[in-house]
């Protein structure tokens, strides 16, 4: 567990190098509103299309070789972006980053095959609190290298150092998860036919519902990702320094939740509680950014809001993990990683679209409906888990 959670916090450190500059970078070359949507939107749409693929591939040929192929894609992204001079070259480099982002579905999978079921949400827990760590490290970094002088090129490059030096990491100290005998069964089943498809694979295991939660969790949160540099830089003036400072702190809060207290909330209140109890945080944020006008209320909204959101993506994980085979883990975890990023597609163009029509409130209650879907769901009957002994896909048959 922390030898992944070193590897998997290099890479977001990186990752979070990049998010909080991209508002700033774009519109040198001439992007405006809607083309910055639409930059997150390329990406997200790629990660959309290949996140089976990586957990299918995981499956067959094991977690560690995936999650180095898919760090060195992201290098060669951040460095395609740094050399960018043209508003397309940045959406190719999206486009590829998006292509070769397998690495949280994987990543996930890998934990979910090292622990029990009772140590699973702290599991999960520890890969959220990588990704709020490195989102606490990157944006301050990446804020420090730009400075003042709008050149974006160095923090592009150290994006792409991070996902090297993770890649070297991984290759001296990470251990395989599922065995050579596990990937050779798997390999038997996709060359004979019976794998399991991706959409037979969650009706069969009831999961069709859960994954769509992966979509609306991913659509509010890349929304409110997206509005949050635009709504400080026009409301306050803030640039980008600002900005990830701001992302800083929140990454301070995620890496507090996740990595310390989501254990023990887990076993105060249950997974399935503790996620309605997040999802109404959530609302709640999105409710008081509606209303905010001055810089303490739009930070106490921003903090409140993502601060129930960071829990829900752990309890979504660990709810998902409980519930399927472990030789479906790679394919299933795939899959959701692709249903979050289709919920990153749709966020931003909703938000674009509403922040275009509406201005920043119309904006944030887009943002609400959503979220009022997805409690809607949580305040139903939790889903079953599987029993101890895990199936097999003939059994799922």
């Amino acid at each position: 567990m922390p030898i992944l959670f070193g590897v998997v916090l290099l890479d977001l450190i990186g990752f979070g190098i990049v998010i909080p500059i991209l508002p700033f970078l774009s519109p040198q070359l001439g992007a405006d509103k809607i083309d910055i949507a639409l930059i997150i939107v390329t990406y997200a749409a790629f990660a959309g299309i290949s996140g089976p693929f990586w957990g299918r591939l995981s499956d067959r040929l094991g977690r560690k070789p995936v999650i180095m192929l898919c760090l060195g894609g992201a290098a060669v992204s951040y460095v395609m972006l740094a050399l960018a001079s043209q508003l397309w070259m940045i959406f190719a480099a999206r486009g590829f980053a998006g292509i070769m982002a397998g690495n949280l579905g994987v990543a996930s999978a890998m934990m979910s095959d090292i622990t029990t079921h009772e140590k699973r949400a702290r599991g999960m827990g520890m890969l959220g609190a990588a990704f709020g760590l490195g989102m606490v490290l990157g944006p301050l970094l990446g804020g420090l290298l730009a400075g003042d002088s709008g050149s974006f090129t160095l923090p592009c490059l150290v994006a792409g150092g991070m996902s090297l030096l993770a890649i070297v990491a991984a290759a001296l100290f990470l251990p395989e998860s599922v065995s050579p005998e596990r990937r050779a069964a798997n390999l038997r089943q996709q060359r004979d036919g019976s794998r399991l498809s991706t959409w037979t694979m969650l009706r069969q295991t009831g999961s069709r519902m859960l994954a769509l939660q992966y979509v609306l969790h991913a659509a509010t949160i890349s929304a409110v990702t997206y509005l949050v540099p635009l709504w400080l830089g026009d409301l306050l003036g803030w640039g980008a320094r600002q900005v990830g400072m701001v992302f800083g702190v929140q990454g301070v809060i995620m890496v507090l939740l996740q990595g310390g207290l989501l254990g023990p909330l887990v076993r105060l209140t249950g997974e399935w509680q503790l996620l309605r109890i997040c999802i109404a945080s959530l609302m709640l944020g999105l409710w008081l950014a509606v209303f905010a006008g001055s810089m303490p209320w739009m930070l106490a909204a921003l903090y409140l809001a993502m601060s129930g959101a960071t829990l829900c993506m752990p309890l979504l994980n660990t709810i998902t993990s409980h519930r399927t085979p472990q030789q479906l883990r790679g394919q299933m975890l795939g899959t959701t990683a692709s249903a979050s990023s289709w919920g990153r597609v749709l966020g931003p163009l909703l938000a674009g679209a509403n922040l275009t029509l509406f201005g920043y409130a119309g904006a944030w209650l887009g943002c609400i409906v959503l979220v009022l879907f997805y409690l809607a769901w949580a305040l139903g009957p939790p889903p079953s888990r599987l029993s101890a002994a895990p199936a097999t896909p003939a059994d799922l048959q």
